[in-house]
């Protein structure tokens, strides 16, 4: 790539964007950007020194087109200002998945690809490499809670990344092991249709070089990729690396070289298990020592909002979640209810685009019946325009559980504050939109509920 003194980003505040930003402020290029709205991220990147606005403005694009490289997310609208802006006036401009393949070109790639489970499972292997002294860079999809932060900077040349399969990102990525966790439906405005997606999955196979380890049962053959094929699963011995369940939430580790015995995973949950086993392989594949991997694992301290414990006191819990796909929603409460069998269970659920309550509501009612108490909240539409009768009611009629509640995201501290509690209650609050914005007042109105 030319090197260049001046890095620009539209949507600078993506949890995507920011990781490359932090990268190139790091290695001491000048990075400014855009962005719609401040958020605790955003003033994380501007207090280490990147300087950000929230106006559509281009006088604050710098002028020297040459010496600029503008960076954008496919989540901005393509009429806005400031990118029509530089692809009109002689500007580079390319899209954040493009700037991460080439960073990762070269390198050890080490990726993670899935319509979910990825960020959890990459952030594991960058910490696996990490914790063990093997070290790496890593361009997270959230927020490492062992390292508060969504990018780690190694001067080795292994990168770990997550590859997302939005708008076929990942296809930018050219990996010697990459995990696939999953191939579910999903961003059906990009794809159309489920043969797309798995197309597209397939196509991502083909570009890794060395080992591709799939979620046992999903079709990846050696007719899709030229890369050694393994396998992962939860408790299911037919694959290559899979979890034995012990007591508790321990397990025994199973690869083809052998057993790691008595693990466990820092955060809770079996699908953290399957996670821990997904991200383990890599390591192994790799070739980290196995009891550096046992040790590491149960150090890892999760993701910011994946499965991100707010509260236990007095029999309340209170959880937070990014699940915003009806499978996820599904694992996030089988997880939960395995393991506070005995307690009220309350989801909160903000879903997230018009298209994707369109085409999953039906599932969407299936997975959220499963709980005591549901609380619906209108759509965040993130990049879209509303779509004629496509609200949260088309989920809430669908939805079975005893309790259910539609509301305005602003009515919902007043709500909680009136609830009767029954001194076993779990909390969960689900979606990839704004929600996060209220896990600070709810974790507070639930604390005071103990202490009354």
């Amino acid at each position: 790539m030319k090197t260049y003194s001046n890095i620009y980003f539209i949507g600078i505040g993506g949890i995507g964007m920011s990781a490359i930003a932090r990268y190139y402020n790091a290695k001491g290029y000048r990075v400014s950007g855009y962005d719609r709205t401040p958020s605790p991220l955003t003033k994380a990147l501007e207090s280490e020194g990147i300087e950000i606005h929230y106006e559509d403005d281009i006088a604050y694009i710098p002028k020297d087109t040459d010496n600029t490289l503008v960076v954008y997310t496919p989540a901005i609208p393509k009429n806005m200002g400031e990118l029509v802006f530089v692809q009109e006036n002689g500007y580079r401009v390319i899209k954040r998945s493009r700037m991460l393949g080439e960073i990762a070109q070269g390198q050890r790639c080490m990726a993670v690809a899935g319509t979910h489970g990825k960020t959890t499972t990459s952030t594991l292997v960058s910490h696996l490499f990490t914790d063990s002294g093997e070290g790496c860079s890593a361009f997270l999809g959230g927020i490492s809670k062992n390292y508060d932060s969504n990018l780690l900077i190694n001067e080795n040349n292994v990168i770990v990344a997550e590859a997302d399969e939005f708008d076929r990102s990942f296809l930018q990525l050219f990996p010697e092991i990459a995990v696939i966790t999953s191939m579910d439906p999903d961003h059906l405005d990009i794809y159309g249709d489920e043969a797309h997606i798995r197309e597209a999955f397939k196509a991502f196979a083909s570009q890794v070089s060395g080992t591709v380890i799939v979620k046992y049962g999903l079709d990846i053959t050696p007719e899709d990729t030229k890369a050694k094929i393994a396998t992962y699963a939860y408790d299911n011995p037919s694959a290559d690396f899979y979890a034995e369940p012990l007591e508790g939430e321990h397990f025994n580790l199973h690869y083809p070289g052998g057993v790691i015995e008595d693990c466990v995973v820092g955060i809770p949950g079996w699908v953290n298990i399957e996670n821990g086993t997904g991200a383990a392989a890599i390591a192994l594949t790799y070739g980290i020592d196995p009891l550096k991997i046992k040790k590491a694992l149960a150090s890892f301290s999760g993701v910011k909002r994946r499965f991100d414990k707010q509260l236990e006191k007095d029999g309340i819990i209170y959880i937070d979640d990014y699940a915003h796909h009806p499978n996820e929603i599904s694992a996030a409460i089988s997880s939960i209810k395995g393991r506070y069998p005995d307690h009220k269970f309350t989801a909160i659920f903000q879903p997230h685009l018009y298209t994707r309550t369109r085409d999953f509501a039906d599932e969407f009612a299936i997975a959220l019946s499963q709980v005591d108490r549901l609380i619906l909240l209108d759509i965040y539409p993130a990049r879209e325009e509303p779509i004629p009768g496509v609200t949260s009611e088309i989920i809430f009629k669908g939805v079975t559980a005893p309790e259910k509640n539609l509301m305005k995201k602003e009515e919902l501290i007043g709500f909680v504050e009136g609830l009767e509690l029954t001194g076993k209650d779990v909390f969960i609050t689900l979606g990839a939109g704004d929600i996060d914005r209220l896990t600070g007042p709810l974790a507070e109105i639930l604390k005071k509920k103990t202490d009354r």
